[in-house]
């Protein structure tokens, strides 16, 4: 079965989302994730001017080996832009080879290790009082694991809180909108609002908090030890994972669970945070991380350390990805969380799809592929926009992490 065609679809139903479609002379066709929030272009461009015309001619059926003709065949390896483009041609290509197997994508990864996947919502307010109620709306909703993130005391914004409470996008301006953080009054404000939650809900839902990086590692231990009798299901992305050591402080001083990983795009970017055991979840994407192939290597050697996935699922990446993930969370055997944003019903027209959600867990479906589709005709009717994720600065105007 031979690749015939390729093309990328750039399209914005409320954001922007890009789309690599890979034809075969089988009559058979894949789609795959390729959006890089705020930078989406850029992919497109590296999909059409430089792994396409690679493409044309290939055995649709070698996944393994295009992976890695685009991996170690180009000296300029890894990279967000150029892994995420390796990622939607891989999540093309698996696409196709289960609708050639007329199955389900979870089938020939190795069939289900579970009927669903348990996954979390994201409930956020501009004070303690709104999130809490936010939370009670999830948890009606039948959520059994919940994201709270709330507003800081004298900051006119902050990172999670959104006026839309269901489809949270941050990328929302043509250019950087500018926030302002303070480190401090975060971290006396936090604590506050999980002991609410606690007071009002009990212990029997699963409670998350994301800090987006924004702490040092003896910033991020002091505020796990404040949080550890809330008991959170985990604090994510506590700080920036660059120097991955820093994790080893923040173990030192607390015991609750750590996940990072969403901005990781291989797996040398959490070979060391696996191996001496610094984290309990890794969090990478499919489509920022290389794919479903690359994927699997990093769930393999996670499992062996204990570590569970989360896979990240916010929605800059489109229902392709979700789709993906899902197939890969009803199989790997080492399933932790799956995040789940969900899109909007425009982005939902235009990729149709086979998952649903039923009392806080997402179901795939049975469709041969991935169970998600584009609808061509309606992309085209959403022209890209260009928007911005927001960036952060201190009071005294110094670059922070946003």
């Amino acid at each position: 079965m031979k690749i015939i065609d390729a093309k990328v679809i750039v399209t914005c139903p409320g954001r922007n989302f890009v789309t690599i479609k890979i034809m075969t002379d089988e009559g058979l066709y894949g789609i795959g994730d390729a959006t890089l929030n705020g930078r989406e272009l850029a992919v497109a461009s590296y999909l059409t001017d430089h792994l396409i015309p690679c493409l044309i001619g290939r055995d649709a059926g070698q996944i393994e080996d295009i992976w890695q003709f685009f991996y170690r065949g180009a000296y300029w390896r890894r990279g967000p832009v150029g892994m995420t483009a390796i990622a939607a041609i891989d999540m093309a290509l698996w696409d196709i080879k289960a609708k050639a197997a007329n199955m389900p994508l979870y089938q020939l990864l190795g069939g289900r290790s579970r009927t669903g996947v348990m996954v979390y919502g994201h409930a956020n307010g501009t004070g303690i009082e709104e999130t809490v109620a936010e939370v009670g709306r999830y948890i009606d909703m039948g959520y059994k694991a919940i994201r709270a993130q709330c507003g800081v005391p004298g900051l006119p914004s902050t990172y999670g809180v959104s006026k839309d409470r269901m489809f949270y996008e941050p990328a929302d301006n043509d250019l950087p909108s500018e926030n302002m953080w303070d480190t401090a009054a975060y971290m006396a404000h936090v604590p506050k609002l999980f002991e609410e939650l606690r007071d009002t809900y009990g212990y029997s839902h699963h409670l998350l908090h994301d800090v987006h990086h924004r702490l040092t590692p003896i910033e991020a231990g002091r505020l796990g030890k404040d949080l550890e009798p809330f008991r959170l299901f985990w604090l994510e992305d506590a700080v920036t994972a660059e120097l991955q050591e820093g994790f080893r402080l923040i173990r030192q001083h607390t015991t609750t669970p750590l996940a990072v990983g969403e901005v990781f795009s291989s797996i040398h970017d959490c070979h060391q945070l696996i191996s001496e055991q610094l984290i309990d979840y890794i969090r990478t994407t499919i489509v920022h991380g290389g794919g479903i192939t690359s994927l699997r290597r990093i769930a393999h050697l996670a499992e062996l350390y204990h570590v569970k996935t989360g896979f990240h699922g916010a929605t800059d990446l489109s229902p392709i990805t979700m789709g993906a993930a899902l197939h890969f969370d009803t199989w790997v055997p080492n399933f932790g969380i799956q995040e789940y944003m969900r899109h909007t019903p425009e982005t939902d027209e235009v990729f149709p799809h086979d998952y649903e959600f039923r009392d806080g867990y997402l179901y795939v479906g049975d469709t041969p592929g991935h169970g998600v589709d584009i609808n061509e005709e309606l992309a085209a009717k959403y022209e890209y926009k260009r928007a911005y994720l927001p960036v952060n600065r201190l009071r005294d105007g110094t670059m922070f992490n946003w």
